[in-house]
């Protein structure tokens, strides 16, 4: 039985000793793991300092990025604001102009080439005074042929009007008149020739000068006044003096002589001033084309009428005598 219960019992010298020794195995194990590290760097000192001249070499490098994008911008913007930087970007786009319009012409040629030309006939439009010949009443009797009204024939229903207008501008200036009409008086000679310029030339054609610029002014001033009466506001005047100097005289004198303002001359004004006679030219075909009649009066300055000039109906060209002095500028 001493036997069995000493059996029974358990065995304290086996088990007591195991305990500590679990326990003490993960602290040796700890103290092990946090050395490594030390002992690597310690036994691996040509490691460590490849590595930090590494990094080093990094940092330098990323630094020199950051100035070069930096001096790259400031470039950037510096080209942008000098004047080769804008030369640079205008010829670009001049560049790609030059090729759309390249490539324009192009479609433009191909187009022309495919056009069916056609010569478009020419069609003359008669002067009024032809229109009055074609108008005229037929003979009455076979074989009698009416001759058409001559040139000089054209103010003959208005010659008592004129003539009494005439007579008028002799007296008494009228300094108060409306505009467009006369204030100032002429004399015998004025009316000679404004009698001669309507019942023998028709009112086309040239006269003898006064002598001055501002006399033939005063003429053409009673002139205006009169074909005023006789057309309303159906007509326009235009002046060809050929100089800014003498239009400047031509618009002081007639707005003396009729009593206008500066608003009455203009390209649609009463009166327009000219200095070549090409303008003039196309000013008074777009009259016509409207209904208008355009009243010419050329400077005795010019020394000859352009022939366009000679297919309106009314044209007064004034002729410089022998005796008259002309401009600096022409005697050039």
């Amino acid at each position: 039985m001493e036997s069995t219960a000493a059996d029974a019992m358990p065995d304290d010298t086996d088990l007591t000793p195991q305990a500590p020794e679990a326990e003490q195995a993960p602290a040796e194990s700890s103290g092990e793991t946090s050395t490594e590290p030390a002992a690597a760097a310690a036994a691996n000192p040509v490691l460590e300092l490849a590595l930090k001249d590494l990094q080093d070499r990094r940092d330098a490098l990323q630094a020199e990025i950051t100035a070069l994008t930096s001096r790259k911008e400031q470039l950037k913007t510096e080209l942008k604001a000098n004047f080769a930087g804008q030369s640079d970007a205008i010829a670009r786009r001049v560049k790609g102009f030059q090729e759309y319009l390249g490539g324009a012409l192009q479609d433009l040629v191909q187009s022309v080439e495919n056009l069916e030309l056609v010569v478009q006939p020419m069609v003359v439009r008669p002067s009024p005074l032809d229109q009055a010949a074609d108008n005229a009443a037929a003979p009455e009797k076979p074989g009698e042929i009416t001759p058409p009204p001559a040139v000089a024939d054209t103010f003959r229903p208005d010659e008592e009007l004129i003539r009494q207008t005439l007579e008028r501008f002799l007296k008494q200036p009228d300094v108060y008149a409306d505009p467009w009409n006369l204030r100032r008086s002429i004399d015998a000679r004025d009316t000679a020739l404004l009698e001669d310029w309507f019942f023998n030339q028709g009112g086309r054609g040239a006269q003898p000068s006064r002598g001055t610029r501002p006399r033939n002014i005063l003429v053409s001033a009673a002139l205006i006044a009169m074909i005023g009466e006789l057309y309303g506001n159906q007509f326009q005047c235009l002046v060809l003096a050929g100089g800014p100097e003498r239009l400047g005289e031509w618009r002081r004198g007639l707005q003396d002589a009729l009593g206008l303002g500066r608003e009455d001359f203009g390209p649609s004004s009463g009166i327009v001033l000219f200095e070549r006679p090409e303008a003039l030219v196309e000013r008074a075909d777009r009259l016509e084309e409207r209904g208008e009649v355009p009243l010419i009066l050329i400077d005795a300055a010019e020394r000859s009428v352009s022939i366009p000039v000679l297919q309106f109906p009314l044209w007064l060209a004034f002729a410089a005598g022998p005796g008259e002095r002309l401009d600096d500028d022409d005697l050039l």
